[in-house]
């Protein structure tokens, strides 16, 4: 998951008021009750010691309306009397509220609720062509048409020579079709970068069109029994087999990525290139060096209490440590949250581990893959007790 829209966080000072509120439920008295919660909100940042212009800018963040059909929730970063950032949820909060004032955004809420959704590449096939969807976390858009050739496209049951001719101009007529869809889905995957393709219609114009497929594209690709080219087709049955697609294909890059970190813990005769646990991956922030932060929310070292600076490489384990990089007045901070700073920062990837993936990956909830990997007086480093 790339994190880059929420940079816009990290080039001013904090603290930071991050709210997220379950704004899901829509009746007669939503506003009323966006209100309230504004209201309680802004009350719990002030005993946390929230400034009264960021309180302002956040009750009136959370009051504006009308609100975008079918919200799940809302989350607000602000500072200085400024909302600096309202990104979109897409999944309710499973709190009602929560509400925090501190040295950096609390970010790790988001890798669950605003999380990017794997942009899915649909098309719809029939035998004269094909219409393209491009649906993403915002929703479906059109992508284009394939218009092939649309004579002759039924054969016939008879078994004389001429009927023979003219069904052979069928099967002709199908593959050629077929390809062109095939090279205008490769195209529109390249363009778009979609990370799934699904193909509906009927079974025989679907298989000529997966088959078609490049071979670098063809993985991407799973047929839907739903779902066609006519207005209407199969729609809910079909939406259900595009979220289906869209979780396995999340489950395909978290179990390849713990597979790449599993590896990288213990190579082979060769120094390793990942990092667990928060002093070693306090290190690898500070040098730039995290490629890729694994996170597991849950997990002990999530929570646990660092120091930071105004920049994202001040970072440190202890307090006094901070003055060795240039901060006099270091602030206390969750390690999850400074982790995602750096990462957010330094054009790193971020994998949100879930407990159902492996149990003991990464230890204490935190890991990372190397930009390059340790030596061995920086193992040594790594190992000591905090």
């Amino acid at each position: 998951m790339q994190l880059a829209f929420l940079t816009s966080l990290f080039d001013r000072p904090g603290p930071w008021a991050s709210v997220y509120l379950d704004t899901s439920r829509v009746d007669e008295s939503a506003r009323e009750r966006l209100e309230l919660q504004a209201r309680d909100t802004c009350r719990t940042l002030a005993v946390q010691g929230c400034d009264p212009a960021t309180e302002r800018a956040v009750h009136d963040a959370l009051t504006a309306w009308p609100r975008p059909a079918g919200e799940a929730g809302r989350a607000v970063f602000a500072a200085h009397g400024e909302v600096v950032l309202d990104p979109p949820l897409t999944r309710r909060p499973l709190a009602p509220a929560d509400v925090t004032w501190a040295a950096l955004p609390r970010l790790a809420p988001l890798l669950d609720l605003a999380a990017q959704e794997p942009v899915c590449l649909v098309a719809y096939i029939d035998r004269t062509g094909a219409d393209l969807e491009l649906r993403s976390p915002l929703g479906g858009t059109p992508a284009g048409h394939v218009e092939g050739r649309d004579w002759p496209v039924h054969r016939t049951g008879s078994a004389d020579w001429s009927e023979r001719h003219f069904q052979l101009s069928v099967e002709n007529t199908w593959e050629e079709n077929a390809e062109r869809i095939a090279r205008a889905l490769a195209e529109c995957e390249e363009e778009t970068g979609a990370d799934v393709i699904v193909l509906a219609g009927d079974v025989r114009e679907r298989h000529s069109v997966h088959e078609r497929l490049p071979a670098e594209v063809r993985p991407l690709a799973v047929e839907s029994e739903h779902g066609g080219r006519a207005l209407g087709s199969g729609v809910r049955l079909l939406d259900e087999d595009v979220e289906a697609a869209r979780q396995d294909h999340l489950r395909r890059l978290a179990e390849r990525e713990l597979d790449r970190f599993r590896a990288a813990r213990s190579p082979a005769g060769a120094p390793p290139s990942a990092a667990e646990g928060v002093p070693a991956l306090v290190e690898a922030a500070r040098e730039h060096r995290i490629e890729e932060l694994l996170i597991r929310p849950e997990g002990p070292d999530a929570h646990r209490e660092v120091w930071v600076g105004a920049e994202p490489d001040q970072i440190a384990v202890r307090r006094s440590d901070t003055h060795y990089l240039g901060e006099r007045e270091p602030l206390p901070a969750r390690a999850d949250d400074a982790l995602l700073r750096s990462a957010v920062m330094t054009g790193a990837e971020v994998l949100r581990v879930r407990p159902e993936d492996e149990a003991d990956l990464p230890v204490g909830g935190l890991g990372a893959l190397l930009r390059w990997p340790y030596g061995d007086k920086e193992r040594e480093r790594a190992a000591e007790p905090a």
